[in-house]
């Protein structure tokens, strides 16, 4: 199943692609000693587990909460937390073998740019951090139990429609960028395009195509801890999460400033 997050859809072990490794030939002896060893605990077996993710998710957030609050205390970070979060993401996004070094640096980058933005709109719109963490956290967790109760699952021609918008997404997000950049608005727009109804409307959309790239991450990741994949792709996983987690909570904070603007 395609997705528009590359942390999953370049690694094989996620997308599906990976070739299994031929099973060697064993003795009737060797059968009845493995028979009769204990069972192995993934530690043993050095095999992904959901506890691991979760573990591994857990820690990033912790870095990105630091990185955020050193954000919030000096707001001017958040240009050098975008860009180098821009940069280690798509290294991290690139990457065969998952290097948790880098992930953690891209979770304390993410953290100054979620932190500086927040601020921003804080002294604007007081309590919106509240607000957007609140609905982060409920549309996450409504998501993640829709998706554990088998009530979502994604499907290929959904799959389309959502590669299909985020294409579109993407052209005006970069549109009305280099559009307020140029000065057409008014300086106090900070919003550009996406002002008013058409704000409304545009935020709504980019909260439903996070939301069901939320439901492709946990297939993802589902996918990896069935198909046995080595422990160390728990960190592409925690990464692939956190990358949909601050697009979901800047699109929601966005959302949320056009209706109390």
């Amino acid at each position: 199943m395609p997705s528009a997050n590359p942390a999953f859809t370049r690694n094989p072990v996620f997308n599906g692609k990976g070739a299994a490794d031929a099973a060697p030939t064993m003795s009737s002896t060797q059968l009845q000693d493995l028979y009769e060893r204990p069972s192995a605990t993934p530690a043993d077996t050095s095999r992904m587990t959901y506890d691991d993710a979760i573990v591994k998710t857990a820690l990033l957030f912790a870095v990105l909460l630091a990185g955020a609050v050193v954000g919030w205390i000096v707001p001017g970070l958040f240009i050098i937390g975008a860009l180098v979060g821009l940069v280690l993401g798509l290294v991290n996004s690139f990457k065969r073998e998952p290097s948790p070094a880098l992930i953690i640096a891209y979770a304390a980058a993410e953290g100054l740019f979620v932190g500086g933005i927040s601020a921003f709109f804080e002294t604007k719109y007081e309590g919106i951090v509240v607000q957007a963490v609140l609905a982060t956290l409920a549309v996450f967790g409504t998501t993640l139990a829709l998706f554990a109760n088998g009530k979502i699952r994604a499907s290929k021609r959904a799959t389309k429609i959502f590669l299909i918008a985020m294409v579109g997404y993407a052209v005006f997000s970069l549109l009305n960028f280099v559009l307020m950049i140029a000065g057409v608005f008014p300086a106090d727009n900070v919003f550009g395009l996406r002002s008013g109804i058409f704000g409304i409307i545009i935020g709504v959309l980019a909260v439903i195509m996070a939301a069901y790239s939320l439901v492709l991450d946990f297939d993802f990741v589902q996918r990896g801890v069935k198909t046995g994949a080595p422990r160390k792709y728990g960190w592409s996983a925690a990464f692939g999460l956190t990358v949909t987690l601050v697009w979901l909570y800047v699109e929601l904070l966005r959302l949320i400033a056009i209706f109390r603007n």
